[in-house]
């Protein structure tokens, strides 16, 4: 599992995914298609401030004036 982040004007998201590390060059770990798909919904969902479900998946941060 690694973490990744989604950056959004309203918030912003922490969640962990499942990696592969390629025997090749472990130094970078790679995304499956389907978790980059989720992280793809994640980002929209983000853009649209929908802060509910997203806590559903990851830790929300929510951007708030001094």
């Amino acid at each position: 599992m690694i973490e990744r982040w989604i950056h959004a004007p309203a918030c912003v998201v922490r969640v962990e995914v499942t990696a592969i590390v390629p025997d090749a060059d472990p130094s970078e770990p790679c995304l499956e298609p389907k978790t980059i798909r989720f992280l793809d919904e994640l980002q929209k969902k983000a853009d649209q401030g929908l802060v509910n479900e997203l806590a559903q998946v990851g830790d929300v941060y929510v951007r708030r004036s001094a």
